[in-house]
């Protein structure tokens, strides 16, 4: 399941290039010394992927503690559900919540601090710029966490969003070396493969909890908890 997390990134990075895109291509790059841009690209998406990795850090404990008080199964459900419910309901209605309310001045602090370091030409200033990106609010990123939770465990829901951050990365790469060949329409179409994703991931997520019997997708209902004395059948 841990895995999904990379497939997440690497669809929804497409719906990144939308939203982040304008970012990657402002960076104050070397564009004379290829071998000294790629480095600096690479401090960049070192940022995000910090970030990311900050939320699966805080998101995994969350799970956790579900998981400890012995929700696992049903919150590997609700997780999934969510997950699929937040891509199927139009944006038209999503919109009218603003989820964001309550940390705006933080959020429009961040995007303050973000445009002073495009002010400056190191790579400190470039990994800050990508960690403050990875902080800036994002649909896909906070499907994402619902997955990060669903692992139950601080490490694994690092990883999880390690995984995601990591697949972000090579079509967040191409909107700086090849940003011709990223056209709109062939974006827009891909787009549309997006909820798709999202959706069969949500579905992975539920048969996981409902414990079905199949290997590596659904273990059954047994396999799910960790008990102190083993159990022979």
């Amino acid at each position: 399941m841990i895995f999904s997390g990379f497939i997440l990134g690497l669809i929804s990075s497409l719906h990144c290039i939308g939203m982040c895109g304008p970012i990657a291509m402002m960076l104050p790059l070397d564009h004379k010394n290829p071998a000294k841009k790629t480095v600096q690209l690479l401090t960049y998406h070192s940022g995000r992927v910090v970030a990311y990795m900050i939320f699966g850090l805080v998101f995994g404990l969350l799970g956790k503690g579900l998981f400890l008080a012995g929700m696992q199964q049903q919150l590997s459900v609700v997780i999934g559900i969510l997950m699929i419910a937040f891509v199927l309901i139009p944006e038209k209605v999503l919109a009218q919540y603003n989820f964001s309310k309550p940390v705006f001045r933080l959020i429009s602090n961040v995007k303050t601090s973000l445009g002073n370091q495009f002010k400056k030409r190191s790579y400190k200033a470039l990994f800050t710029i990508g960690l403050l990106n990875g902080f800036l609010p994002c649909g896909l990123v906070y499907v994402a966490l619902f997955g990060a939770i669903a692992m139950q465990n601080e490490l694994l829901g690092v990883g999880y969003m390690l995984l995601y951050g990591l697949g972000t990365i090579p079509m967040m790469s191409a909107v700086v070396y090849v940003s011709n060949l990223v056209t709109v329409p062939m974006r827009n179409r891909i787009q549309k493969v997006i909820p798709f994703v999202a959706v069969f991931i949500g579905m992975l997520f539920i048969m996981r909890g409902l414990g079905l019997g199949i290997p590596y997708v659904s273990p059954s209902d047994l396999s799910l908890f960790v008990q102190n004395n083993p159990v022979c059948r």
